[in-house]
């Protein structure tokens, strides 16, 4: 027995929604749902696996979170028992988009000191985990994944070595049901290399360089005490453990990666050959000049995350348009990247953007397929998790969404999604709000008539 719904319907659905819903539901009191318990069908779909050229009248089958099948519905096996079909007719299936770098779940207000928690205390903290302190009730998570960003990578900011990040799927009751992966990567924040010349600026260019050679050493030094914790670790189990230096092992090892936050050039060098010279698995984040060391990153495989295009040059002497034509660069100079939104407390409220980005980089020269790809795939590939999310392919998460057009565009908007399977509410608190004010200029109109036909 198969069940049908007609996904042509959304402003029925809506009103249904807003009926159900208590008149003052915030959006961080948007309901979280269930794993999926049956299975779904999505027909007539035209589906953007982003790994394959689109599919005209698609079918995708997803059960217990898996896609089991994707492709032209004239190949489709036999429809599982008791399915659940869904006509997508006119609409676009997609990936779930991946927002890379972001302090998602770790800040609500940031002038409220209680409720941040990206900045720990201290210069050096490895032991530092992102996500316990992730709030699986953020106000801004809602209003992110109604724009299609399912998946998001948060990261630990401030010191040197601020502490680990963890990759999050955006829904679940607790840190623990949204975690996909815990512990990610260790971050670092490169130091500046260069001088800053500036009126708020107050030690010497001299000094300047002086704090940042002793930051290099600073870095070097926790490496190189980790590596011989390991070393005694591994010759003598019973030597005491030391939790910074635990924390570090998985990054030595090569059992998870090393972000390091760099923009300037000089940063990004130096950056990418500690990168080498340790033998890590390491990933810029920034890559404002990452352009002109693409040989460098390229030969050692260190990656790019690009935090965003909406941005102002990097340089004076940069053309006005640099940060809009940087992905197209880098994509033709063979660096593996993908694209994010600039990461900080400014950008986090508003990571629902994060298409934009990639649509500013295709309005100067980058092919479309390469932006989305720059969002979805390319992203979770270099978070380490491209074998799980980021494409529509068989034995890979049924994390994606339904649109009524291209995502790239700013027009379009999302009609359904699915996380693991789990078809995830979308209400947020701008619907909630556009809602609100719509009732009370309904009123108003109301008032007007009945005034109007008592003669008044």
């Amino acid at each position: 027995m198969h069940r049908r719904r007609n996904l042509l319907t959304p402003l029925l659905a809506a009103v249904v929604a807003a009926l159900a819903a208590p008149a003052a539901t915030a959006q961080d009191l948007v309901w979280k749902v269930p794993p999926q318990s049956a299975p779904i069908v999505i027909t007539n779909a035209t589906i953007m696996p982003v790994s394959g050229p689109a599919i005209e009248n698609g079918t995708l089958i997803a059960e217990a979170g898996v896609i089991r099948y994707v492709g032209p519905a004239a190949d489709a096996p036999p429809l599982p028992e008791n399915a659940e079909i869904l006509d997508a007719r006119q609409r676009r299936l997609y990936p779930g988009l991946v927002a890379a770098n972001t302090i998602m779940g770790l800040i609500e207000i940031e002038s409220i000191r209680a409720t941040r928690d990206e900045d720990e205390v201290g210069d050096v903290t490895p032991e530092a985990r992102a996500i316990i302190a992730v709030n699986p009730d953020s106000t801004i998570i809602p209003v992110t994944r109604s724009n299609g960003v399912l998946t998001a990578c948060t990261m630990p900011l401030g010191g040197l070595v601020p502490g680990r990040a963890a990759i999050l799927r955006l829904e679940g009751w607790t840190w623990e049901e949204m975690a996909i992966d815990p512990d990610a990567a260790l971050c670092l924040n490169w130091p500046t290399l260069r001088p800053v010349q500036a009126w708020w600026m107050t030690d010497s260019p001299q000094q300047q360089m002086d704090e940042a050679a002793r930051q290099l050493r600073v870095i070097a030094e926790l490496f190189d005490a980790a590596e011989a914790y390991a070393a005694a670790r591994a010759a003598d189990p019973l030597t005491p453990a030391d939790v910074r230096h635990e924390a570090m092992l998985p990054a030595i090892r090569g059992e998870s990666q090393v972000f390091i936050r760099a923009n300037e050039l000089d940063q990004i060098r130096s950056a990418a050959t500690f990168i080498a010279d340790r033998g890590l698995r390491g990933v810029i984040v920034g890559g404002a000049d990452a352009d002109a060391c693409a040989d460098l990153l390229a030969r050692h495989d260190v990656g790019v995350i690009l935090t965003g295009t909406f941005r102002l040059p990097s340089n004076r002497h940069d053309a006005y348009d640099e940060p809009f034509t940087l992905p197209a660069r880098l994509e033709a100079a063979g660096v593996r990247w993908c694209l994010a939104s600039a990461g900080g407390s400014f950008e986090t409220p508003h990571e629902r953007n994060l298409p934009y980005h990639a649509a500013i980089a295709v309005a100067h020269g980058l092919d479309p397929a390469v932006a989305l790809r720059s969002v979805t795939l390319s992203a979770a590939e270099l978070l380490g998790v491209g074998d799980r999310l980021g494409s529509l392919e068989a034995g890979k998460s049924a994390t994606m969404f339904l649109a009524d057009g291209d995502i790239l565009e700013i027009t379009t908007r999302v009609h359904s999604a699915w996380i693991d399977g789990r078809a995830i509410e979308l209400d947020d608190k701008h619907k909630q709000l556009d809602r609100k004010y719509r009732e009370r200029y309904r009123q108003l109109r109301e008032a007007e008539a009945a005034t109007a036909a008592a003669g008044g």
